[in-house]
């Protein structure tokens, strides 16, 4: 408890404002000597006529000498006076100033830290880096706008799926075919000759050929578009 209530407070006056204080108060001691200086010559004053409407001459003359010497005195502490008053605002001046310096001098510190922080070296690797990575994508986004789009590639993945289902049911014999009208009316049923039969085969032979060789042209084709892709892929990630 003794320590907690007779810990003496850290005092924020500096030196510079004592010094302040201090010649402020010589100027007041000044102002206050003038203050009465100039009552005491006006009361001199009086009495000097007092002593001149009673004949006596010589003791009027004396104050008035004694007048004049006291006039003197209080000029020159009116010069005193202002250079105090110099040295005060020399005095806040200076405080102003050295407010400026630490300032700078803190500034200084700071902008020293950041400097030691962004070392030049590195800010050129950063931006090296940053210039290479923009570049790379230039080059990729060049090369996916040379080819196809990402919808494009979607519907190329979609066709080609549908392809491939189309061949395989092909080769399992389950080639889907549109379904009958039911209101369509059954054709009647006739004997068919040898002959007509091998007519008809071949002429349903002739209609899936066109289908298959576009279905195998197509498939060539979607084949050789992704593996241009797939190797151009390949050549950045190299590069890269």
């Amino acid at each position: 408890m003794g320590n907690l209530f007779g810990k003496k407070k850290v005092s924020r006056v500096t030196e510079h404002d004592k010094a302040v204080l201090q010649v402020k108060q010589q100027r007041d001691k000044v102002k206050q000597y003038q203050q009465r200086v100039e009552a005491k010559l006006e009361g001199d004053r009086q009495l000097a006529k007092k002593l001149l409407l009673s004949g006596q001459r010589d003791r009027a003359k004396l104050l008035l000498k004694k007048k004049r010497y006291q006039e003197s005195l209080l000029e020159r502490t009116e010069g005193q006076l202002e250079n105090l008053e110099r040295l005060i605002q020399d005095l806040e001046y200076a405080q102003v100033e050295l407010k400026v310096v630490e300032g700078l001098k803190f500034g200084n510190d700071a902008l020293k830290k950041l400097n030691d922080v962004l070392d030049i070296d590195e800010i050129e690797r950063i931006l090296e880096e940053t210039n290479e990575g923009a570049e790379k994508q230039q080059e990729i986004n060049a090369l996916l706008s040379g080819n196809l789009s990402v919808e494009d590639l979607e519907d190329v993945e979609r066709e080609y799926n549908e392809l491939l289902e189309m061949e395989e049911a092909e080769k399992n014999g389950e080639l889907k075919l549109p379904d009958v009208p039911p209101n369509e009316p059954f054709m009647q049923s006739r004997d068919v000759s040898p002959k007509e039969i091998k007519k008809e085969k071949h002429l349903d032979y002739c209609g899936l050929l066109p289908l298959s060789c576009y279905l195998l042209v197509r498939y060539l084709f979607l084949t050789t578009q992704f593996e241009g892709i797939k190797n151009s892929l390949k050549i950045l990630n190299v590069t890269d």
